[in-house]
């Protein structure tokens, strides 16, 4: 498959938002070593980040030459590879934290909740490129597959509130093996989720449609709505952990009733509407693709004319 050229601002933004987010996370892990380890984290930091650089630079340019089709094949290789690097940094900066306790570097803890929270929903919405799928033409399609994005942007902020909680200061800590729970467990959300987002507007190709795609709601509904809250729940019962967001837990009860009516519907849709003939298919999907300013031929049938017989001349 030849890819057409790329487009240049969103390898630009691309590349912006992910090395933002990298470099703030290298001055984290700079500034909690002290001494001579902290020339030899600096080191191992720069060599890190310029291995990724290089592969940075061919990924971002295939994802941008991708972004005006249908494919998102290229964005979910990079996803994958952002959010593998930044949770290796995201767990030293965890551990160093949790090593020193007397400091309560509380504006800097709550800074770094801060840039996760606008880097990572951001990348996955620049990633999506909704506004440059220039095949969804319709007003409603395209703010239908606004609200699903919205979702997947509001389940990464939630998954990355339960990951804060391990390095922003709370009174009494979690123990050892709940930590490292709760954080590969975020890690693993964070790596598939979006992923299986961007698979499903990949399957679907240029006639996505956003009724169809159930499998990422079915997904979070058991690993991040039912399951946060459980987190949640024991985190505030056993281990009286302050930090527990109750507005999380609301936000979760919300879409668990939202997606339960949304999937009752769906199944009453599809008993009520038997699938369409071949025919009807095909010609949804070329009322779907002609532009606004064009009319569809007039498809019925008609006989042809039989041709008037010639006049006869008659000499007078």
């Amino acid at each position: 498959m030849v890819l057409p050229p790329p487009d240049k601002r969103h390898v630009c933004l691309t590349t912006i938002v992910i090395m933002t987010s990298m470099a703030f996370m290298d001055a984290y892990l700079v500034e909690q070593n002290q001494g001579p380890r902290k020339i030899g984290v600096c080191i191992i930091v720069l060599v890190g980040d310029i291995c990724f650089l290089i592969v940075l630079r061919y990924v971002a340019v295939w994802v941008g030459a991708e972004v005006r089709t249908a494919k998102r094949g290229y964005a979910m290789i990079l996803w994958f590879l952002y959010i593998f690097v930044l949770e290796i940094k995201l767990y030293f900066v965890f551990q160093n934290y949790k090593a020193d306790r007397k400091s309560l570097e509380t504006v800097a803890r709550k800074a770094l909740t801060l840039l996760l929270s606008v880097c990572v929903p951001g990348l996955y919405l620049v990633l999506v490129a909704l506004d440059s799928m220039e095949y969804v033409r319709t007003f409603r399609k395209k703010e239908d597959m606004r609200g699903r994005l919205f979702w997947v942007a509001l389940d990464l902020l939630d998954v990355l509130d339960i990951q804060a909680n391990l390095w922003e200061p709370q009174r009494t800590g979690l123990p050892i093996w709940a930590e490292g729970l709760m954080f590969f467990y975020c890690y693993i959300l964070l790596l598939i989720l979006p992923c299986v987002s961007l698979s499903e507007i990949s399957v679907q190709g240029e006639h996505v449609s956003p009724q169809k795609m159930m499998l990422y709601p079915v997904l979070s509904l058991v690993t991040i709505n039912i399951v946060t809250i459980l987190i949640r729940g024991v985190n505030m019962v056993l281990f009286q952990d302050s930090r527990v967001s109750t507005i999380f837990i609301g936000k979760n009860v919300v879409a668990i009733a939202t997606k339960a009516c949304t999937f009752l519907e769906y199944r009453r849709q599809v008993k009520e509407f038997p699938p369409q003939d071949p025919a009807g298919i095909a010609m949804e999907i070329q009322q779907n693709s002609v532009p606004h300013n064009q009319t569809l031929p007039n498809t019925t049938t008609s006989l042809p004319e039989e041709p008037s017989p010639p006049r006869e001349v008659i000499d007078t």
